[in-house]
């Protein structure tokens, strides 16, 4: 059959039955949601899945909404929209209603998932324009299936295919949300030639991210129409995620989403860290203003050798789980397939329920108010897409280094986006990280000097500001009269031999490395040359050869280039490293760097901390105002596998002392510890509330209970 435009765009729009409805309160339903479900199915499952087993499952795991798959690369219904191609165990069966009504009954919110990025040969012959193209113009096939073939956003595969799809689940089924999986790319630009494409700027460009940011915003627009032509209360939303390399802007998103979908369902390739959940939380926070944020936790195994049909271990699926809620997001349990999902494998159920059903007892601890942070840590999205680092550098390391850093500083820190600037954005913070934020509109320099001109502090680090917004270099530093900077020559490596650092005087930065022990502490591997600046510091020893050993050591020995610059400006405190001080320490390990940058971020961020949490172990902290009252969050990540494979056990932490800053006029009645089950004492002096967790063997949340 050889539909045209008019028909694809019309026909199912005609069909529909639906009632508009007005929302039943003020606060949309999706906001009130607290766990979220899916079994994302395979094609078998029409005839192997026990529909009412599954939505058993999942309310007994007490989950508000599920995601039930309309179409992947096949329909699960008895669709009529052309090249929309129906499995081959479907038969005459509405699989997807059974599951719709199913959940409905139980009083489960139902999202249609689909997938716009696929299909198969058929349409390709029909509509060949619909599909990605390569430089030689042939269209690009699925690695793992040469059978699929990649759809093209920039299409009317997209407007017109997707939209077909859409109208015809709003004339079929009772749904509440439309979801589109696989679009907008993770972490990666597409990169296409085609006929639509060629005509847009070179994929991975500021130009073409434009183009893509601007036709992004258009079909999520498109989208969201069509799920409100069924009731005023639906919505679209899609798949993102992607943390700082998110490839579509995320404060763009951010004002249009109202379910930011994180699908970060486990640890990725080799050497990631266990944080990866968290990290995630904290850029949601930061775009997010309190909407509905998820993180998808894949019960499959995840990392560099998957297998879809085997559960990860319990250990490892319950921190990302635990990260989730810890940062912010709202728990998502994800299976594959309901043959090896739940039946054959079935060792991801019962973890689940158990840690769902602990949230569900204890729902007003975990709805968040806002972050009682007043560190941030600026997310540099254009520098993390477009910034060339030097050769040889990832650009995950910049931020992973800092992140580690303010770990076993044991800081509380919300995320900012670069977009995110103005003043009344940056009140609540008393200073600011920029690690290696190259990229930065001369509108967002004048952003950060009325910050410190209103008090707040600053560290930088590296290229920060050595670039526009469009990725050209400057002559000299945006934030150069700042720091009190100015460049001296280009960046500087040192092939793996870094350069070290001479105590020049004493500082509080120094804390613990400054002595009689030692004149010398590490350095950076790349640097940006300073001209010299009174009373340095630390000054520049440059790296030197570590073979052969005849010719290991440093010619000159002292120099007048600052290796770090440290002022202070009326109530501001600022502090510049010129090197990579960051990413080396992720790299090395290195213990002087560690403990230079905590020291350099407690310098800055001055003497009041809203809390401090005391004692051994590795620990990630939150801190949340909530809807009972106050809870912080400590994530034990002392572990073995933290930076590496999946958690095998847990490794318990002793006692951890806790300060809390209380806000003023405000009061508590006790302190429970929800995984511990039990109270603790509590002591309130001068609006600080100090008490002992005992133990930590994952994770732990002490909520302080308003009076």
């Amino acid at each position: 059959m050889d539909w045209n435009r008019r028909e694809f765009v019309t026909l199912p729009a005609a069909a529909l039955a639906g009632p508009m409805f007005a929302a039943s309160s003020d606060v949309p339903w999706q906001r009130k949601i607290r766990r979220v479900g899916q079994l994302n199915m395979t094609e078998h499952d029409p005839v192997s899945l026990d529909v009412e087993a599954w939505a058993d499952y999942w309310a007994s795991l007490k989950v508000d909404a599920v995601l039930v798959s309309v179409t992947g690369i096949l329909a699960f219904y008895q669709t009529k929209v052309p090249f929309h191609r129906k499995g081959k165990f479907l038969g005459n069966r509405d699989f997807f209603g059974d599951c719709c009504s199913a959940a409905k009954k139980r009083g489960i919110h139902v999202i249609a998932r689909m997938s716009p990025d696929l299909n198969w040969a058929d349409a390709l012959q029909a509509h060949p324009e619909w599909f990605q193209r390569d430089a030689a113009g042939k269209e690009v096939a699925l690695l793992e299936d040469p059978r699929l073939f990649r759809t093209c956003m920039f299409t009317t595969y997209m407007t017109d295919y997707m939209p077909a799809i859409m109208r015809e689940i709003n004339s079929l089924y009772d749904v509440d949300g439309l979801f589109t999986n696989a679009w907008p790319p993770l972490g990666h630009l597409p990169v296409c030639h085609c006929n639509e494409c060629r005509r847009l700027p070179a994929s991975g460009t500021i130009e073409y991210w434009e183009k893509f940011n601007g036709r992004t915003v258009y079909l999520w627009k498109l989208y969201d129409s069509i799920a409100k032509e069924k009731k005023s209360s639906n919505f679209y939303f899609a798949n993102l995620g992607g943390g700082i390399r998110s490839s579509a802007n995320l404060v763009q998103l951010g004002e249009l989403c109202e379910w930011f979908q994180s699908d970060n369902q486990g640890r990725g390739g080799d050497g990631s860290p266990i944080w990866g959940c968290a990290f995630q939380g904290r850029v949601c926070n930061a775009v997010q203003k309190g909407k509905m944020a998820t993180n998808v936790t894949g019960a499959w195994s995840t990392g560099p050798v998957r297998w879809r049909n085997i559960a990860k271990s319990r250990a490892e699926a319950r921190m990302w789980m635990n990260e989730t809620v810890a940062s912010g997001m709202v728990p998502y349990h994800h299976i594959i397939g309901g043959e090896t999902g739940m039946g054959e494998d079935r060792r991801s159920l019962e973890p689940a329920r158990e840690f769902f059903l602990w949230t569900a007892k204890h729902d007003p601890h975990f709805t968040n108010k806002r972050s009682i942070a007043n560190l941030g840590v600026v997310m540099g999205q254009r520098t993390n897409l477009f910034y060339r680092p030097p050769r040889d550098v990832s650009m995950p390391d910049y931020m992973n280094g800092l992140y580690y850093a303010l770990l076993e500083g044991r800081f509380v820190f919300d995320f900012v986006h670069e977009e995110k600037l103005a003043l009344d954005d940056l009140r609540k913070y008393s200073a600011l990280i920029l690690p290696n934020t190259a990229l930065l509109s001369d509108a967002q320099c004048a952003q950060l000097r009325a910050y410190v001109e209103s008090g707040g502090s600053l560290l930088a680090t590296f290229e920060t500001s050595l670039y526009d917004d469009r990725g050209r270099p400057r002559p000299d530093f945006g934030l150069g009269d700042l720091f009190g900077i100015h460049r001296a020559g280009p960046v500087i490596g040192t092939n793996g031999n870094a350069y070290s650092a001479r105590i020049e005087r004493p500082h509080p930065i120094l804390n613990g490395l400054a002595g009689a022990a030692t004149n010398l502490i590490a350095g950076a591997e790349y640097r940006v040359p300073l001209q010299p600046v009174a009373s340095p510091l630390l000054t520049v020893v440059p790296g030197f050869v570590a073979y052969p050993p005849e010719l290991s050591y440093p010619e000159p020995s002292h120099t007048t280039e600052p290796a770090v610059v440290v002022r202070e400006k009326g109530a501001s405190r600022l502090v510049y490293f010129p090197g990579d001080v960051e990413r080396t320490m992720w790299r090395a390990g290195h213990t002087d760097l560690s403990l230079l940058l905590q020291n350099s971020i407690r310098w800055v961020s001055g003497a009041h901390q809203p809390l401090t949490v005391d004692g051994d172990g590795v620990v990630e902290l939150f801190a949340w105002e909530t809807q009972a009252g106050f809870a912080v969050h400590v994530l034990n990540y002392t572990n073995t596998a933290m930076h590496r494979g999946l958690i095998r056990k847990f490794f318990p932490i002793g006692p951890q002392q806790v300060a809390f800053h209380l806000p003023p006029h405000r009061r508590i009645s006790r302190v429970e510890l929800l995984r511990a089950g039990a109270d603790v004492p509590f002591q309130l002096k001068d609006g600080i509330v100090t008490f002992v967790i005992p133990k930590v063997v994952d994770y732990e949340v002490a909520a302080l209970h308003s009076a």
